[in-house]
């Protein structure tokens, strides 16, 4: 895929628009369980941002540039605006997005999201680039999802769930390589990661969910960023790792409902 060329996508149901950004392992069927409920009173746009596995490619360096796929896609589509929600890598692209294509955004959910990347997490993300090195030249890439699932993950989500994540290692492995390339330009953009000096250009109404548990994103970070914009609101889930979309999707799905139904603006 060329940065010209529209990102792949899918469009369902009638209603105010949702424009629907994935985590960086992620592909759009991921969201299955929140989509299918957010579909029965809005319009998705479900899509893979450049690097993932339907919009293949090295994921963009600068956060600018996924603005301006976004963009190019919502103007494909005929769309004006839409409501942001998006999740971790996903999340800080719709930061972007809404700081930086203001008339574009109605309003941003934006699920366990960063500031800024901290030394801590830039190691963190630095030994997943590592393992999908590994997987390039040959190596298990089995291997990246497990140490995806220690990070990601709560322990009781792990324990409740053994024989599916299974399946899903075995899933990740037989991925082609060209997911695993796109997932190193995704991983080298969150390395350097610095939404700070945008934060303040966000003027859409803006909530911030966070996870308590969440190994991946320290959850004063993402406090420190909603504290940023003005009158973003925080909701908190307080048992859930980082993969919240994946660990409680019906709380999620109900707190971006009320979030959607106070900002309804049609």
């Amino acid at each position: 895929m060329t940065p010209t060329e529209v990102l792949a996508h899918q469009v369902e149901g009638d209603g105010e628009p949702v424009l629907i950004l994935n985590g960086g392992l992620m592909t759009y069927a991921a969201w299955g369980p929140v989509s299918a409920r957010l579909v029965k009173s809005h319009r998705l746009i479900l899509n893979d941002l450049r690097g993932q596995l339907l919009s293949p490619g090295r994921a963009p360096a600068a956060m600018a540039e996924n603005a301006e796929d976004l963009t190019a896609l919502l103007d494909h589509l005929e769309i004006d605006s839409v409501h942001v929600l998006g999740t971790s890598y996903g999340g800080e692209v719709g930061l972007f997005f809404a700081a930086l294509r203001p008339e574009r955004v109605r309003s941003l959910i934006a699920v366990t999201v960063m500031d800024y990347a901290t030394k801590s997490i830039w190691q963190g993300v630095e030994d997943l680039r590592l393992l999908v090195a590994d997987a390039l030249a040959g190596g298990d890439k089995g291997r990246l999802h497990d140490r995806v699932v220690e990070e990601v993950y709560s322990r009781q989500f792990q324990a409740k769930y053994t024989d599916e994540l299974a399946q899903r290692r075995e899933q990740v492995a037989a991925l082609p390589d060209v997911w695993f390339e796109g997932l190193e330009g995704i991983m080298a953009a969150m390395e350097t990661l610095d939404a700070r000096p945008h934060l303040e250009s966000i003027r859409c109404p803006t909530l911030v969910v966070i996870a308590a548990k969440d190994q991946v994103i320290p959850p004063e970070r993402s406090i420190a960023l909603a504290a940023a914009i003005r009158g973003a609101e925080t909701r908190t889930h307080e048992t859930s790792g980082h993969a919240l979309v994946a660990e409680d999707p019906q709380w999620l799905t109900e707190v971006c409902l009320e979030f959607l139904r106070r900002h309804k603006t049609q």
